[in-house]
């Protein structure tokens, strides 16, 4: 794994500067910039913010939306609230994980995809549905699956 740029973690602080309650921000404008919040980032934190790593690791691990752990590049979640359930979203979920051979909540190990399962995505209407990074799939066959993942392999 590649170095973390420290530098670049001490310019994103330097935005909150002076302003109390904005961990949560924080986080995920460090995850922007890294796609996840490696150790060595919750490391610096905690040392320039003066505020304990576990409780950073607290916070970080309570919303799923922060990665503790390395994401792909590309992130595909799979709707399975209750309208894309009974139009077949566990066939979707299943058909992706095994074509990526991964597990849902796990990344492939070319760090090319990660797979969530999401309990909605508030478009019920169009389900089954699924994301790819930040572009919506709506009505998804197992042929449709198949083209997404073709098209950014």
């Amino acid at each position: 794994m590649d170095a973390v740029d420290l530098e670049k973690v001490d310019e994103i602080i330097e935005r909150y500067r002076g302003r109390e309650g904005v961990l949560i921000q924080l986080l995920l404008d460090l995850q922007s910039e890294f796609h996840w919040i490696p150790r060595e980032v919750i490391d610096h934190l905690s040392e320039r913010l003066r505020v304990p790593t576990s409780q950073i690791y607290r916070i970080a691990s309570f919303y799923k939306a922060i990665n503790l752990n390395p994401v792909g590049r590309h992130m595909i979640q799979v709707c399975m609230g209750t309208a894309c359930q009974v139009r077949g979203a566990q066939k979707v979920l299943d058909f992706t994980a095994s074509r990526l051979n991964i597990k849902p909540e796990e990344t492939t190990p070319d760090l090319s995809f990660s797979l969530r399962k999401v309990n909605c995505l508030g478009c019920c209407s169009m389900g089954p549905v699924l994301t790819v990074d930040d572009e919506y799939h709506g009505g998804v066959t197992l042929e449709k699956v198949e083209k997404i993942l073709k098209k950014r392999s």
